[in-house]
């Protein structure tokens, strides 16, 4: 389903991002060049000094032009917002921003590019303003039991529909619920995400028209992350909407984190140690705050304020253990057969690993202890197919009947 976008800003933010792109791979090539010019550990003699500055020459008229060329752009695109806006994007352009904010989000964020996403609350694909008789309007059979939609990393509200099927309009109809979608920016840090979060859901049950029974939040992946952020940051604060919430669902959450970032930790110390590989390292730090957090499961911002996030350290984050009074459910996925064990606890969904779902931690003062009957492993299933297995829904639907 195609939706109507400012085109405009969108392609301003495209050449903002070209232009520092461009700026960072000259940055690296000027630094590659030093490395092969000035052997690391061996003096320089002079005529290597004197390339090195002819070359410094080139490489900052590069980066000078680059910057002109791209602010001209810039303001050009700026002028053709009038006639471009009308024009529509598809869904697949949506996925590719969502892919991006996961990837850099945070550096989106930071320069204020158009390309960043805001959170917001959505239905259909659209924006829900959070005012009484608009939220009437949305929800003509509205009911005072909201279902929250929270999306993984570099994915978006519209991708919960999979394979002509969506978890929140099944339960929705089934279920007498209201399905409401949350898309955010998951390359900004998960703490930042959780706080946004638990201020959205104040102001959304504080415009809901009809008295609110209950919140049901049921989230995939990061969402898991980000919302389990929220209850800290919304109960900590008295935030009203935590005394409403009575059940919370994850689907291949990463409660301790995701190998995959692990091993890109260390892929960043391997560079960083080998002299002529060291420039190479920059490729790697460019990943966002969001998927660094993904390394062992941040939740808070003591877990990564006044730190260096790629440097390689064990897990020390601030143990935040789920409350008493909210019912919690855990979904996990293997690849494999139940009988493939071993194998499927190391390889998990293909994204996260099986005791990183669960909750388990080698640490016991870490565990998050899910009750076992409000524990499901889900066989022969990727992390992807966590949004579409209909036996996956069934479990669900059993839970929040």
């Amino acid at each position: 389903m195609a939706k109507k976008t400012q085109t405009a800003p969108l392609l301003q933010g495209f050449t903002r991002l070209i232009t520092d792109a461009t700026i960072g791979i000259t940055d690296l090539v000027e630094a590659m060049h030093r490395r092969i010019v000035h052997p690391p550990f061996l003096p320089s003699t002079p005529v290597q000094e004197l390339i090195t500055a002819i070359a410094g020459i080139t490489y900052t008229n590069v980066k000078w032009s680059t910057r002109i060329i791209g602010g001209g752009l810039d303001k050009a695109l700026g002028k053709l917002t009038p006639v471009l806006g009308s024009l529509k994007s598809t869904d697949e352009g949506e996925a590719l921003r969502s892919v991006l904010n996961g990837l850099v989000g945070d550096y989106l964020e930071k320069k204020a590019n158009p390309l960043q996403i805001t959170m917001q609350f959505r239905h259909k694909s659209k924006p829900i303003l959070l005012e009484s008789e608009s939220l009437k309007e949305t929800y003509p059979a509205i009911n005072g039991k909201i279902l929250v939609m929270v999306h993984g990393s570099c994915m978006n509200d519209t991708q919960w529909t999979r394979k002509e099927h969506n978890h929140g309009e099944r339960l929705a109809a089934e279920l007498e619920k209201t399905p409401i979608y949350l898309r955010y920016n998951s390359g900004r840090h998960v703490s930042a995400n959780g706080k946004d979060f638990s201020e959205l859901l104040e102001n959304l049950i504080g415009q809901w028209p009809v008295p609110v029974e209950e919140i049901v939040i049921l989230a995939h992946s990061m969402g898991g992350l980000v919302s389990r952020s929220a209850i800290f940051y919304g109960q900590k604060q008295k935030k009203t909407w935590t005394k409403k919430l009575k059940k919370v669902v994850f689907l291949g959450t990463p409660h301790h984190g995701a190998p995959l970032e692990r091993m890109g930790n260390y892929v960043d110390a391997i560079l960083e140690a080998i002299p002529y590989a060291k420039p190479f390292a920059r490729l790697g730090k460019v990943r966002s705050s969001g998927i660094t957090d993904l390394r062992h499961g941040n939740l808070l911002d003591e877990d990564w304020q006044n730190r260096d996030r790629f440097e390689i350290k064990t897990d020390q984050r601030v143990h935040v253990p789920l409350p008493k009074r909210i019912v919690f459910y855990n979904i996990a996925a293997v690849l494999g057969k139940k009988t493939d064990t071993i194998s499927s606890r190391i390889i998990g969904d293909s994204m996260v690993d099986l005791k990183s779902a669960l909750g388990q931690h080698d640490n016991p003062d870490k565990q998050l202890q899910f009750k076992k009957q409000n524990t499901w492993v889900a066989n022969n299933l990727n992390h992807m197919d966590l949004l579409s297995a209909p036996e996956v829904y069934q479990k669900i639907k059993a839970w929040l009947v």
